[in-house]
């Protein structure tokens, strides 16, 4: 039997900008997707800190380093520059595995840089 466990986290990402032409989806700057073990167009759940928002897109890639979160299309709507987000992917596991488990979580601070993560 497979269960769905959380696979990977970003905890209290900070909105950078927001883009409602966009075509859609969430970019993520590339340094925080790999630490946190998202892949490009993966499926992500989002919730929003500031007002209770949850919405559910896929990661696109920034520039690494920038430490860029942007809402782009409609979840632009959702929130604004400077809400803070938790970011999470989740994944199937066999349940004789799921026990032992760890999701890859990293947790941000000012300017979007990394102040803890776990699971790495």
């Amino acid at each position: 039997m497979q269960v769905h466990l959380l696979k990977s986290k970003i905890h209290r990402a900070q909105v950078t900008g927001a883009s409602p032409d966009y075509e859609g989806s969430l970019t993520i700057a590339e340094d925080l997707m790999e630490k946190a073990g998202l892949l490009p167009y993966e499926r992500i759940l989002c919730s929003n800190l500031a007002n209770g928002e949850r919405f559910e897109t896929y990661a696109i890639k920034g520039e690494r380093g920038s430490g860029v979160i942007e809402l782009n299309g409609a979840v632009a709507h959702l929130g604004k520059i400077g809400d803070r987000l938790t970011i999470m992917a989740f994944t199937e596991v066999d349940s004789a595995k799921a026990t032992r488990w760890k999701p890859r979580v990293i947790v941000l601070g000012k300017k979007n840089k990394i102040i803890n993560e776990r699971g790495i």
